[in-house]
């Protein structure tokens, strides 16, 4: 089995992307809320995968059902070098952004190739209001451009430390129920969904065309459940509300402050308490 061990022990790896919902600040809570033993490491919802970055799994299965997303881990896992060179092109000005962001309204978006394709969703990424992934009913990114006083530049290192990390990593797209012929006895998957809103006004559920609702939580839970019956170690990350506890009742939850820097307005950003579910 293997034993959970930070990326300290490793060589040093971190997100190469900025995510709604993002992890990175509590790894070492998560960390300590892992099992002690397990054999290989699952995310199906991986979007920055800071957990991943932290604990550098021996074996390790990506997914996510953005197309988008998944190709960018791909890109940078098997062609980082080249990666580099294409970002090294973009230039950081509001007239060019937006003509990068239009790209996917064409319909030869996906002749543009993998690695320009996974060049432009950093670019945007790094570029755009508030590190904000989103898209909108057709699938198309509509974050506006951001003005930051640090430009755009390539971190190189980071890259190429995080390509490093994922050289022993299968990264497939699908949604959360894919990895149910894959996933064994002892393995450890770790959910990170888009959250079940607090308020009528915090909801950001806009990864993919499709929405993560009520049902679609429901249907987490009861996976989970199955997962559970297999002899599966599950943590979820979600919001602490009522309904998300009565969900995982079952489960042992665990609360962390958390702190959410994207939001629209900054007077909203700050720490707020989160649920961590497990079935250990």
């Amino acid at each position: 089995m293997s034993v959970a061990k930070p990326a300290t022990d490793n060589q040093p790896a971190k997100p190469f992307l900025k995510w709604a919902g993002g992890k990175r600040k509590l790894c070492d809570f998560l960390t300590e809320s892992s099992p002690a033993n397990w054999n290989r490491y699952f995310e199906p919802m991986m979007g920055g995968a800071a957990l991943f970055f932290h604990l550098q799994p021996k074996q390790a299965f990506l997914s996510d059902s953005n197309p988008e997303l998944v190709n960018a881990y791909r890109v940078l896992r098997d062609s980082v070098e080249l990666l580099i060179e294409e970002l090294e092109k973009h230039q950081d000005s509001e007239e060019y952004y937006y003509r990068i962001r239009e790209l996917d309204r064409s319909p030869d978006f996906l002749k543009l190739g993998n690695v320009v394709r996974a060049s432009r969703l950093i670019y945007l990424n790094k570029t755009c209001f508030n590190g904000l992934f989103r898209v909108n009913r057709k699938g198309h990114f509509n974050v506006p451009y951001g003005k930051y006083e640090n430009k755009f530049s390539v971190a190189k290192e980071d890259l190429l430390s995080s390509s490093a990390a994922l050289q022993n990593t299968e990264i497939s797209l699908g949604n959360f129920q894919a990895i149910e012929e894959q996933v064994e006895k002892d393995d450890f998957v770790y959910f990170d969904p888009p959250y079940l809103p607090i308020s009528k006004t915090s909801s950001f559920t806009s990864y993919t065309r499709e929405p993560f609702g009520i049902n679609q939580q429901v249907e987490l839970r009861n996976f989970c459940e199955k997962l559970s019956a297999k002899g599966v170690k599950v943590m979820v990350s979600n919001s602490n509300n009522e309904f998300i506890r009565g969900l995982y009742a079952d489960f042992t939850l665990r609360e962390v402050l958390a702190a959410r820097a994207i939001n629209s307005k900054s007077t909203k950003r700050g720490k707020i308490l989160e649920l961590v579910a497990t079935n250990y």
